[in-house]
């Protein structure tokens, strides 16, 4: 037994080790689990936040009690139940009466709405009397719900000793019609799932966007020109482009760390080659050769590998090489057939997709291929990607039959399975970095 206090107790869950907390300290009311995939996520008090317009401070504090609620890490009480209805930033709690009440986080929140939105917030450990988190931000007005993610992010990162990931954008191939005749175009939305845009009208077939590193730019495979091709696409402007005129398919595009480079797969006279290309276009060097089917590239965040998907050995596996291709080396060696390799962006982990035995798991493993792990198992699930907190991995789970895909989200202990709410069928998800 290991006697912690309760924010180190979550640091260490978030670090994933086995430990059993408790206390005999003034932080006793407060036990933190984790043990294997158990976790008992942390209580926490976050009432209304005070507005001029109590709806509008009612809907903010929902919204972070609703992050905090889908990390798994946290468990918001119901604010009906709390001391105090709407919370008081401006002034020191009464922290006999929230313990009283067997509360042990609690946060104090503002918001005002007008020619610009202005927030504050607090957190307070009650135990302790002190003060966690003290923090103020202003935002256009339209921002009304990236305020309370940013928020969230604030709470997250200063209890649970990682950055947070709520203040993102996921985009994703939203699918709709009949399953013999689906449209597929490319939509964004709120992490969360909340103001889905649509990107492309459907008159042709786009899939598998992957996000640039600014958040901007956008690579996918456009089936304009009848054969999949790689397109580039700018959100704040709308501008469309082919990436290259190279081979009769190119696919599975992933941008570089810097953004200015974006490595994919060619089709050509029956074999599938590993190429790269800058953003402004030029000519793409060939990272690999041979007949095999090599796909699948995805950068370390340092630039300096790749992992890609490859049958040279006779079965799709898991190899890794240089940035600038050769000496290509295996990694994965677990039963089964591997694809969709992802680099974790803290650089620590490769998610995958494995297929065997009738299922798709999706799993993770060191970049050396020790240590792999199935967080999920399914009739088919594929295509992992990353929260730019490199702790929960969001993926695209498909029933069968004449239901469609939808998107889903794990973390990295294989607990706090969550379904993400789509407006369609949604596949091929990707997940920004944090806004700026």
């Amino acid at each position: 037994m290991t006697l912690i206090t309760r924010r180190n107790a979550l640091k260490l869950g978030l670090a994933g080790g086995a430990l059993l907390a408790g206390s005999s300290m003034a932080m006793a009311q407060l036990r933190i689990v984790v043990e294997g995939a158990n976790f008992q996520p942390l209580p926490i008090a976050i009432p209304d936040f005070a507005s001029s317009d109590p709806a509008f401070g009612k809907e903010i504090a929902e919204i972070v009690r609703n992050n905090l609620r889908r990390s798994g890490l946290f468990l918001p009480l119901d604010p009906a139940s709390l001391p105090v209805q709407v919370g008081d930033v401006n002034n020191t709690p009464d922290f006999n009466t929230w313990r009283t009440a067997n509360v042990d986080a609690l946060v104090m929140g503002g918001v005002e709405r007008g020619g610009q939105i202005s927030s504050s917030v607090r957190v307070w450990d009650t135990q302790q009397a002190a003060q966690v988190v003290g923090k103020s931000y202003n935002t256009d007005p339209n921002s009304s719900r990236r305020v309370a993610h940013i928020i969230s992010d604030a709470i997250y990162e200063s209890l649970a000793g990682s950055t947070g990931y709520f203040d993102t954008r996921v985009i994703y191939t939203a699918e709709s019609g009949p399953k013999a005749n689906r449209v597929r175009r490319l939509a964004i939305m709120d992490q969360d799932g909340a103001n889905v845009q649509y990107l492309t009208d459907g008159a042709t077939m786009a899939m598998t966007p992957r996000f640039a590193p600014n958040g901007d730019m956008v690579t996918y495979m456009n089936f304009a020109d009848g054969n999949p091709q790689v397109y580039l696409l700018q959100l704040s402007t709308g501008r469309q482009q082919r990436l290259a005129n190279v081979g009769a398919m190119t696919f599975a595009p992933r941008f570089s760390p810097d953004g200015g480079t974006v490595a994919f797969s060619v089709e050509q006279n029956g074999a599938t080659n590993i190429y790269a290309v800058g953003t402004g276009g030029g000519q793409p060097q060939q990272l690999t050769s041979g007949a095999a089917i090599d796909t699948g590239p995805s950068y370390s965040p340092d630039g300096s590998r790749i992992v890609f998907e490859s049958d040279r050995g006779g079965s799709p596996q898991i190899y890794m090489m240089g940035s600038g291709g050769g000496n290509a080396q295996r990694i994965s060696f677990g039963q089964g057939l591997y694809s969709t390799p992802v680099w974790s962006p803290k650089g620590d982990l490769i998610a995958f997709t494995r297929q065997g035995g009738g299922q798709f798991s999706i799993g993770i493993m060191n970049p050396d291929g020790s240590g792999e792990r199935m967080l999920y198992s399914s009739f088919h699930a594929e295509g992992p990607t990353w929260a730019p907190n490199g702790r929960v991995i969001m993926f695209f789970q498909d029933p069968g039959g004449n239901d469609g895909p939808k998107l889903m989200s794990v973390d990295i202990w294989g607990r706090n399975l969550l379904t993400i709410p789509t407006e369609s069928y949604a596949s091929d998800p990707a997940w920004s970095g944090l806004r700026g």
